[in-house]
C-alpha cells in the first residue's frame, strides 16, 4: 500500500510528509507526495512558490522542481507526483487530490493542516474536501513536532475494554 501526502511546501505539509515517511519506514509502506499546482503566477506568488524577478520565469514545471526539492530534503525515499490544474480554488485542488487518491488507493492520507475538524468547514480548506472522502484513513498533522509520550495525558478509562 501507499501513504499519500498532499504537499504544498507549507510547514504543516512538511510535518505531514515527515510523519508519513517515519510511519512508512516503520511499516514498510511507500510514500507519495502529491503537489497540485495551479498554472497561475499570481497564485504561486501568493503562496510563496515563486517570486517575480527570479532567474527563471514562472512555469508549473519550475514550481514542481522546487517542491520536489523540498520533498527530497524531507523524505528522500518518497515518490513525488505533480498535477497541474487551471483552477486554484481549494475545492478544485481537493478534487484533484481525491482523484489521485482514487487512482492510487492509499491506505492513509496524511494531511498537514490546522483547520480540519472545525465545526464549520472553512471555504478556504483543501484539507476538508480531502478528509471527507471515506475510502481511506486520514492522519491529520496539526503540529510540526508530535507530542512526546510523557506529554500525552490519558483519560481515565480510555483503554478500558471490559
Amino acid at each position: 500500500m501507499t501513504f499519500l501526502v498532499p504537499f504544498d511546501g507549507s510547514y504543516l505539509a512538511e510535518a505531514a510528509l515527515m510523519r508519513a515517511s517515519e510511519y512508512g519506514e516503520a511499516l514498510d509502506e511507500d510514500v507519495t507526495a502529491l503537489s497540485v499546482i495551479p498554472d497561475d503566477e499570481a497564485y504561486a506568488t501568493n503562496v510563496g512558490w515563486y517570486e517575480p524577478g527570479e532567474p527563471e520565469s514562472f512555469s508549473v514545471s519550475y514550481v514542481a522542481k522546487r517542491l520536489r526539492e523540498g520533498v527530497d530534503d524531507i523524505a528522500p525515499g518518497a515518490t513525488f507526483r505533480e498535477e497541474r490544474t487551471d483552477n486554484g480554488a481549494p475545492a478544485a485542488i481537493a478534487a484533484q487530490i481525491t482523484d489521485v487518491a482514487d487512482e492510487i488507493r492509499p491506505s492513509v492520507v496524511f494531511l498537514g493542516t490546522d483547520n480540519v475538524g472545525e465545526i464549520a468547514q472553512p471555504v478556504t480548506s483543501v484539507a476538508g474536501g480531502v478528509a471527507a472522502n471515506a475510502t481511506y484513513d486520514v492522519h491529520i498533522v496539526r503540529y510540526y513536532t508530535p507530542p512526546s509520550i510523557s506529554d500525552i495525558q490519558l483519560t481515565e478509562g480510555a483503554y478500558d475494554h471490559s
